[in-house]
């Protein structure tokens, strides 16, 4: 059974380049138009109250569809409700053999970034 790391690095081919994403995606090896969406979706995450259209600008520059955009908004946002409900009426962390179908099926649809 492969960890969570394993799953990570699977789905990116290099522990290594997960572990800098993890450790800090400012200065991960990504392409570019990775760490513009990340940055913006820590900004959606942390201040989304401060979020302009100013703000989607880097994306669009940075090769991303508003297709994409939206895509990870919605990640972003369903992630977000997910763990303010799973905190708040303390769900159990499914087992290891759920976070693998849960990456399998992920790795299968693939996001659109």
């Amino acid at each position: 059974m492969e960890s969570h790391g394993a799953v990570a690095s699977r789905a990116y081919g290099s522990k290594d380049k997960v572990r800098a994403v993890l450790d800090d995606w400012r200065t991960a090896p990504l392409e570019e138009r990775t760490r513009a969406m990340l940055g913006f979706i820590e900004k959606l995450t942390l201040a989304p109250d401060t979020l302009t259209a100013a703000d989607v600008a880097p994306l669009r520059q940075a090769g991303l569809s508003d297709e994409a955009i939206e895509d990870a908004i919605h990640v972003c946002t369903l992630f977000s409700v997910y763990t303010r409900l799973a905190d708040s009426f303390r769900f159990d962390i499914p087992p290891q053999a759920g976070f693998e179908q849960s990456a399998t099926n992920l790795l299968r649809r693939g996001y659109n970034i």
